[in-house]
């Protein structure tokens, strides 16, 4: 299978799988927000965020793992496999352990100095930490059997695990509204348990189908490679710990100077977001092993054409759902929920914008992984990432709007891609003229063009379903040529075209068999 077609038959999986958990999704979610109500729904998301921002040892690992096993399988060598796996399953079982009891020793520090909760909900946001803290290091634990199936480009096992997540999602959110006990505690020890069985699935798929999850630590440790992947991890936790630590900051500073009300208002926000993201998310989840393996292979032009192709088609790919969104999304969120949290509106639209925005320059950063140079890469990011954090302290300590933090992190976002494109250029040999020339100018004009005629039904109907409808359908049908039109070169037409001439002309017969045999 060409590499082109593999990635859009992993994509068409992943987008078959997203179709039925994203509904599912949106839906618990709403049940879970009418279930805890406003404020218990803030405390978790508070809760819940500030585990994961500790946890941010385990994102550097988890980047360096789906590196170096990418690499390997790009080398085609098992043994290497085999000793990637049992390091950094052994650093990831390190990692959680470290997590539960550093997390336990500084419970009291935390909710005595950070975390501002009404008095009659301290008891049970105690026992939400610790079950979240399970959740996370369950989760951790998780990430070197999710880098194998990702390595391996199974996708189907990912689309599988996705549907019975949503599902016990939507079982606990049901179970929610029926329950008489504290429903945040329920919710919470719900979460972990589920985190839980999502590990125990992975675990049992990987050792029963690939070889290289062949848990012998006496034959397959190797010391060279622990210091190797610690080395590139300790750099990539430099800057994943920065990232999360700067986005739950948000939370933690809208906590100082507003209600968890307010936190609730920014966990829908996150929600939106995330379910939107999945669009493109999911075609970089099934591009980046192309990418990690093209280096491994030595093929830097092939990473140089994936890397390209990707930044472009992800940031169309999420414009394609956020273009509608952003022009009704307050008739949208109530239609989703029953009672909006104030300034969710607000929120979700410049959190979307920013996401817009880091799209168009994702791909360039697994490049940079790719490659492997990333310590300076890490330390100016580092940095560029810290700071627009004490400066939406101090909008708010002199009196700024609640959203002024979104529209300084747009900014940071802007710096940002800078600082990414710099160090591709450097690193992985791209062109800025080409990129801005074949990238950058053709997504941007043809999302400007795209919003202008979204918006048009706004001002010439009235708010209801109709114009929700009238906006999605002009939007789409203008997406659809206004990106082919604007968004790609001849060669990008005249390649996608022979892509879709293959798959029609290998599934065709197969489908006619099949309603012949019907």
């Amino acid at each position: 299978m060409s590499i082109a077609k593999r990635v859009l038959t992993n994509t068409g999986i992943l987008y078959a799988r997203m179709a039925i958990t994203i509904f599912i999704s949106l839906y618990s979610t709403r049940i879970i927000l009418e279930a805890l109500g406003t404020e218990d729904y803030g405390i978790y998301n508070l809760i819940g965020g500030f585990v994961a921002m500790l946890a941010f040892l385990n994102s550097g690992m988890a980047v360096a793992t789906q590196r170096f096993i990418s690499f390997a399988q790009g080398k085609k060598e098992l043994e290497d496999l085999k000793i990637i796996f049992n390091v950094s399953l052994i650093l990831h079982l390190i990692i959680a352990a470290f997590l539960i009891i550093f997390l336990k020793s500084i419970s009291n520090i935390i909710f005595s100095n950070f975390i501002k909760i009404p008095e009659e909900r301290v008891d049970a946001t105690k026992i939400i930490f610790f079950v979240s803290i399970l959740n996370t290091a369950f989760t951790i634990i998780s990430v070197p059997y999710e880098a194998i199936i990702n390595a391996r480009e199974n996708m189907l096992v990912f689309a599988i695990v996705g549907i019975i997540e949503s599902i016990l999602k939507l079982i606990i959110a049901i179970y929610l509204m029926v329950s008489t006990y504290d429903k945040l505690i329920i919710y919470g020890t719900l979460m972990a348990m589920m985190s839980f069985v999502i590990m125990m699935v992975k675990l049992v798929y990987c050792h029963m189908n690939y070889p290289e999850c062949n848990l012998n630590v006496k034959t397959f440790f190797r010391l060279t490679v622990f210091k190797e992947m610690a080395a590139f991890a300790g750099w990539s936790f430099l800057g994943s710990s920065t990232s999360i630590i700067s986005n739950y900051g948000q939370g933690i500073v809208m906590n100082l100077f507003f209600s968890p009300k307010v936190n609730a208002a920014q966990g829908i926000a996150s929600q939106v977001s995330g379910q939107l993201g999945v669009f493109s998310v999911t075609m970089l989840k099934a591009l980046n092993p192309t990418i990690m393996k093209s280096e491994g292979a030595g093929n830097r032009s092939l990473l140089h054409n994936a890397t390209y192709m990707g930044c472009k088609i992800s940031f169309f790919l999420l414009s394609f759902m956020l273009v509608p969104f952003l022009v009704e999304t307050e008739y949208i969120l109530r239609i989703w929920l029953k009672s909006v949290p104030n300034y969710a509106v607000i929120f979700c639209q410049l959190l979307l914008i920013r996401n817009l925005i880091e799209q168009l320059f994702m791909p360039l950063v697994s490049s940079i992984f790719a490659v492997g140079k990333i310590k300076m890469f890490q330390i100016v990011a580092a940095i560029i990432t810290l700071l627009p954090l004490p400066i939406s302290f101090y909008s708010y300590k002199y009196g700024f709007q609640v959203y002024s933090l979104y529209i300084i992190y747009i900014f940071y976002s802007i710096i940002a891609s800078l600082n990414i494109l710099y160090f591709t250029k450097k690193y992985c040999g791209i062109s800025l003229n080409q990129f801005a020339k074949e990238i950058i100018i053709r997504c941007i004009s043809a999302l400007g063009i795209i919003f202008i005629l979204a918006i048009l039904p706004k001002f010439l109907m009235n708010e209801g379903i109709i114009r929700l409808l009238a906006v999605l359908f002009t939007s789409s049908i203008s997406s659809l040529i206004i990106i082919w039109m604007i968004g790609f070169t001849k060669m990008e037409k005249e390649r996608i075209l022979e892509i879709v001439s293959r798959i029609k002309y290998e599934v065709s017969p197969k489908i006619k068999g099949l309603l012949n045999y019907v």
